[in-house]
C-alpha cells in the first residue's frame, strides 16, 4: 500500500506526534505508516483522512502515487 502522509502533514505543518494525537496513536505507528512497515485498518485510514479533510483515495492508494514535480513544473509553465 502506498500513501501520502508525509506530504499531507508537511502541508498542514503538522508533526508526527501532532497527527498521532489527533488520531489516537503513538508518533512510531505514523512512522511506520509512513515508511509502509504497515497497513492501516480502514478506521484508521478514515481518521487519517478526516484529519487532512481530504478522501481517503488521496492519501491512500494500491497503485503508486505519481511523482509530484513533473506535475508542479507543468502547472508553472501554464
Amino acid at each position: 500500500m502506498f500513501n501520502r502522509i508525509a506530504v499531507f502533514r508537511a502541508e498542514l505543518g503538522l508533526s508526527r506526534k501532532d497527527l498521532a494525537t489527533r488520531i489516537g496513536v503513538n508518533p512510531q505507528t505514523i512512522g511506520c505508516l509512513e515508511r509502509d512497515d504497515y497497513a492501516p485498518s480502514l478506521e484508521l485510514g478514515l481518521k487519517i483522512a478526516r484529519v487532512f479533510s481530504t478522501p481517503v483515495e488521496e492519501v491512500f492508494s494500491l497503485e503508486p502515487f505519481p511523482r509530484l514535480i513533473p506535475i508542479f513544473r507543468q502547472a508553472e509553465t501554464r
